[in-house]
């Protein structure tokens, strides 16, 4: 079934790097690899990967750098970062610079098997049709993820429109943070899974269509309830 995704894993440590492959061509997927972010950065930018892991701490070239570098050719392309269970400044940097999503070391290959299914099917599955979404006064092109009506454009990764495109249909009513992660990052079992990435995507999203972040008019928290796109 996944004989066409192609990820591209770029890890220093070579037990690591070699049982990921392991896995992953196990479970079908063809596999590319790099063991420094110097060849991870050239095979991510000329390479054609369904998804990339990526490592933080690489030789030469960190996962930052090279999420970001990505970032700036490709808004698109999806990321998955791997990172130290006891940084959170990595996680949150991750997510900041596009990652649509992280897991953090030591971590289950199950678990992380899953992720990748669910990155993939999510990128799949928003083909989206050229319309326009409408949050207060800014309009965004859902399908150049850029805000249109300005002089100074917004960019947006694919995982924010998506959180915005299901907060904008659901905006009658709160949304929770495990509904979001099963509608929006394809985890059916949310409330098992450890994460702050719903977290670190709104202050993002927040950051760019409030005029004050810290007391947002239109991405709002309902107290005990979730969030709710009041447009």
């Amino acid at each position: 079934m996944n004989a066409k995704h192609k990820l591209l894993i770029v890890e220093d440590e070579q037990a690591i790097l070699q049982g990921l492959i392991d896995v992953f061509v196990f479970h079908g997927f063809e596999v590319d690899a790099a063991e420094n972010g110097k060849i991870g950065l050239e095979k991510a930018l000329t390479g054609n990967y369904a998804l990339i892991l990526l490592d933080v701490m690489l030789p030469f070239i960190d996962g930052f750098t090279i999420c970001n570098k990505i970032r700036d050719q490709d808004k698109q392309q999806p990321i998955i970062m791997l990172t130290a269970k006891s940084s959170e400044e990595d996680i949150i940097t991750g997510l900041t610079l596009g990652a649509d999503d992280y897991i953090a070391k030591p971590f289950s290959v199950r678990e992380l098997v899953l992720r990748v299914h669910c990155v993939l099917k999510r990128s799949q599955l928003h083909e989206h049709e050229n319309s326009i979404l409408q949050i207060g006064p800014m309009q965004i092109d859902s399908a150049n993820l850029i805000q249109i009506n300005t002089n100074q454009p917004c960019t947006f990764s694919r995982r924010e429109l998506d959180i915005l495109n299901y907060l904008h249909s659901n905006s009658q009513r709160p949304v929770s943070r495990e509904e979001l992660l099963q509608h929006v990052w394809g985890y059916q079992q949310a409330d098992a899974i450890e994460t702050r990435t719903v977290d670190i995507h709104i202050a993002k999203l927040r950051r760019k269509i409030e005029i004050d972040s810290k007391q947002p008019q239109y991405l709002v928290t309902i107290r005990g309830e979730g969030y709710q796109l009041l447009t």
